[in-house]
């Protein structure tokens, strides 16, 4: 007697658990101080606000998945009204770890009213290998308002010798001010040798960071910023139409936030960075 034939299906692909999160935050100005008007968390985004003493609101972005992976997706979205200040920063680093295929996806849209101001300070995003990660920020600004943001990133685990060579980043940033667009910008870094070790890309560095301020007085803090970017180091700063823009690259994490914190601690509306950025 034969033996009966036997047909293997094919099966599908496991299906595997990804982190979502949103998070939402309104400030309005209130008789000289900031008064939390909205406050919207969902999934892994959490928002905190720790005490302030100079009228602002401060929020710490919080993602309680511990890093991001491929196929992940955080939106954040921050608006402060007229005459408030709010301040966005991280509870730390953001880890982006090895994916399998898809992007990790991480969109923040901000809005500052008339003359109010917001200050973006995340603290940095580190890449591991064979990480990938799509982020977009937009930002929609009054004509008078001012808007402070640092994006930093680095690339490896300096501790464990890694540097990232095949970690995938398309970061993009769209500015208006009274709905004009006024600054535009894409960053990608791949597994492209010439990204990497290009004298015009990062010439080797594996921590990179972009500061924007827009405001009013923006041109006339180009003289100051420069006083404090090291010597020998790969960094630069210009002022153009109301814009002041800072770049700086170095070898490791450490040394780009030398370069970067005491930028921003004279940058920032209350004159130093948030103590999160200190632990």
């Amino acid at each position: 007697m034969g033996a009966a034939a036997i047909r293997l299906e094919p099966t599908a692909p496991p299906v595997m658990q990804r982190a979502r999160g949103a998070g939402r935050i309104l400030v309005a100005g209130d008789d000289g101080r900031t008064r939390l008007r909205t406050l919207y968390q969902e999934g892994c985004a959490k928002l905190r606000l720790p005490n302030t003493h100079d009228g602002s609101v401060q929020a710490v972005l919080i993602n309680t998945a511990g890093g991001l992976t491929g196929g992940d997706r955080i939106d954040w979205q921050a608006e402060a009204g007229a005459h408030a200040r709010l301040v966005l920063t991280t509870q730390a680093c953001e880890r982006l770890y090895r994916s399998t295929g898809p992007d990790a996806v991480v969109e923040t849209r901000l809005t500052v009213g008339e003359n109010a101001r917001i200050d973006w300070l995340p603290q940095e995003t580190i890449l591991f290998s064979g990480s990938r990660l799509r982020r977009a920020l937009s930002v929609d600004l009054a004509p008078d308002a001012t808007f402070l943001a640092v994006e930093s990133i680095i690339l490896g685990r300096e501790a464990m010798g890694e540097d990232a060579r095949d970690a995938h980043l398309f970061d993009t940033w769209r500015i208006r001010v009274g709905g004009r667009l006024v600054h535009a910008e894409a960053n990608r870094i791949d597994g492209d040798t010439w990204s990497r070790d290009g004298l015009a890309a990062l010439a080797g560095n594996r921590a990179f960071a972009t500061i924007l301020l827009i405001a009013p007085d923006a041109a006339r803090r180009l003289d100051a910023v420069r006083a404090l970017l090291p010597a020998k180091s790969l960094s630069a700063a210009s002022a153009v139409a109301g814009r002041l823009v800072i770049r700086a690259a170095a070898p490791s994490g450490l040394a780009l936030r030398r370069i970067i914190a005491p930028i921003l601690n004279q940058l920032s509306g209350a004159g130093s960075l948030p103590r999160l950025w200190h632990l």
